[in-house]
């Protein structure tokens, strides 16, 4: 059953339109869609290696796409749309804390969070909430998104087939590794949110200024 998902998986994946849904699903994740489209994005390099680097650009250029939605969302529709959408995401206390750090230090944690778990969709928001000077935040997304993306393509351009050799032969094993890894990922996440009380109280003053907007 694996190996028949897995080989449907692939199909679907090197179909013609999949570059379009790659697109779709790379712009809606970055202002309000919860799944991020990197599986996506790995199954179609993982198809057509030689396409690598193309789908990463667009998976980049429409996520930078999306962010300027989300950016929408937080500037002018914070009080009706934002609100409910960053509580439907679970999101409503993590906003204070990135009103703080954004405020702080702008564009570089849009850029470092290509390179961590946090939702970029939280930071488009968040940026639009507190009026983040356009020019700096559309840079900063450009940044963070092809470190996300394009480190992706350009790793299955280059050892794209040997990849998928060991896929194909290896297929159950490399499942078993996924799910321990995101699995870990997730308790190392957690592990290192609670060690940072220090910085969410610094943050927590921030949570005035969100409540002082919406009211």
């Amino acid at each position: 059953m694996l190996r028949s998902l897995y080989n449907w998986t692939m199909e679907k994946a090197a179909h013609r339109h999949a570059v379009w849904w790659l697109a779709l699903f790379a712009f809606v994740e970055a202002s309000f869609f919860p799944i991020p489209p990197h599986p996506l994005l790995g199954l179609m390099c993982l198809a057509e290696p030689k396409k690598a680097i193309r789908f990463a650009a667009v998976a980049t250029i429409a996520s930078v796409a999306g962010g300027l939605l989300g950016y929408a969302i937080g500037y002018a529709l914070y009080d009706t749309v934002g609100t409910q959408l960053l509580a439907a995401l679970g999101m409503t206390e993590s906003f204070p804390v990135a009103a703080c750090y954004l405020r702080e230090y702008g564009a570089e944690i849009i850029m470092i969070k290509g390179a961590t778990p946090i939702p970029f969709k939280l930071l488009t928001i968040t940026a639009g909430f507190i009026a983040m000077p356009l020019v700096p935040f559309i840079l900063a997304s450009i940044v963070s998104r092809a470190i996300s993306f394009m480190i992706v393509g350009v790793l299955f351009r280059l050892f794209g087939a040997p990849i998928k050799r060991f896929i194909d032969k290896y297929l159950g094993l490399v499942t078993i590794g996924f799910v321990v890894l995101v699995v870990g990922g997730f308790i190392a996440i957690t592990m290192l949110s609670g060690g940072n009380d220090k910085a969410s109280d610094k943050c927590s003053a921030a949570a005035a200024t969100v409540e002082t907007r919406a009211a």
